[in-house]
């Protein structure tokens, strides 16, 4: 087959991957210059820990909360914009314990697939990404934390994932070289992590070299649909035609569906990272402050920072309150460590794809027979980007695909 990608982040690079090892040809169009997008700055964490869709009880009254401190890891910012209502309703409606139990299996099966993906790329791919399996800690400081988090490694336990409720003194013997102060943690033993921006930037002259075409600074405008499929795809660079067109463009998909008449609700949930250089005294396990929502990871002797879940829609400013946020939280749990406030230009910033129930978009379409949706996979893209393309070859292929992917459904608004 001919195939069309339109995207190059970690999905559409993963379904490259995946397509041109399978002996599709394959064409990335790609709106930037593959020099930054979400994939670069991000936390790096491969978590099948994380089962629990962003929909689920409790959200809204937190994110109300959060709405109104400048430096909190949350924040919808109000506007007169009917997607952003429709999204929110799909949210309310989805965030209840039945939405939990229903989504977490099909998240679970996802997550245990792309780190399989990533085990066997540590064993195919000719060079080193930083490819770790030490786990994840989440860190806790709060009786109510406590509380909260010990229905969610009943959950994890129930469905199958290794977790533990580990003691203040547990946490510390884990980190020999760095203070924590916290109440406690949870422990995901089978969690793992690599260094991103090391994958990408040597991921893409890789399948550049296996015969993936890219097609950069390349803006698609429109499509031309006949008889339920899309002909061609008209861009700023001329026409292209393909026999499959895979979308993964990320939390611009919802724009880029609307144009062939396919609704798909979502919002761009902004993040920010940092990266501190040169780190004598560094941490061993990947961690997640609870209370702070912060990500923090370990990436040789780089040590990054992530948070923040800004919905303001598709723009790149930069929030430098919710990045002090980030910064005054470290020293609540590492309080040996002192973080200075990084200058503008040393914070990255992504736009993560958010579907209002919290479950990604894979799949082929109803409306058109040779359209594959491949997005919406919020803060869990890295994470479950090689299961993805993987899923997306199968599709191509007309394999049956190595999960269920039913509750993936991308017309299921």
């Amino acid at each position: 087959m001919n195939v069309g990608i339109i995207g190059s982040g970690i999905i559409g690079l993963s379904s490259a991957y995946y397509l041109v090892k399978a002996g599709h040809q394959v064409t990335v169009i790609e709106q930037g210059n593959l020099k930054d997008g979400c994939s670069f700055g991000n936390a790096g964490m491969i978590v099948p820990s994380h089962i629990i869709p962003l929909a689920a009880p409790g959200m809204i009254s937190k994110g109300i909360r959060w709405m109104f401190n400048s430096t909190s890891p949350f924040y919808i910012k109000p506007r007169l914009s009917g997607d952003l209502l429709k999204w929110g309703y799909h949210f309310y409606k989805h965030a209840t314990k039945e939405h939990v139990s229903k989504s977490a299996p099909a998240l679970k099966e996802i997550s245990l697939l792309s780190k399989s993906m990533y085990q066997q790329l540590t064993e195919e791919l000719p060079f080193d990404f930083g490819y770790h399996e030490r786990g994840l800690l989440m860190l806790y400081q709060t009786k109510e934390t406590e509380e909260e988090e010990i229905g969610t490694v009943a959950l994890a336990n129930r469905q199958g994932i290794e977790a533990h409720m580990i003691s203040k003194e547990e946490v510390q013997r884990l980190e020999p070289e760095v203070k924590v102060n916290v109440r406690g943690g949870i422990y995901f033993p089978g969690d793992a992590h690599i260094t991103p921006q090391s994958f990408i930037n040597q991921l893409i002259p890789f399948i550049k070299n296996q015969g993936v075409v890219f097609k950069t600074n390349t803006e698609v405008t429109d499509f031309l649909i006949e008889k339920n499929c899309i002909r061609s795809i008209q861009t700023n660079q001329g026409e292209f035609t393909f026999d499959e067109v895979i979308i993964a463009t990320g939390s611009w998909s919802g724009i880029m569906t609307a144009k062939l008449g396919i609704s798909l609700p979502m919002q761009a949930g902004k993040g920010y990272s940092f990266t501190l250089h040169n780190v004598e005294k560094n941490i061993h396990v990947p961690s997640i402050f609870l209370e702070a929502r912060v990500a923090v990871t370990p990436m040789g002797n780089m040590l990054r920072f992530g948070g923040t879940m800004e919905i303001t829609g598709v723009n790149h400013s930069i929030s430098m309150n919710r990045v002090r946020g980030i910064v005054n939280s470290i020293p609540k749990y590492y309080p040996e460590m002192k973080v200075d406030l990084p200058q503008h230009n040393q914070v990255w910033h992504g736009l993560r794809p958010c579907s209002p129930d919290g479950l990604p978009y894979i799949g082929r379409s109803k409306k058109l027979n040779n359209l594959i949706i491949a997005t919406g996979h919020s803060m869990m893209g890295l994470s479950l980007g090689p299961g993805t393309g993987k899923l997306v070859s199968e599709i191509v292929s007309q394999e049956q695909p190595s999960i269920d992917i039913t509750m993936f459904n991308p017309e299921r608004f």
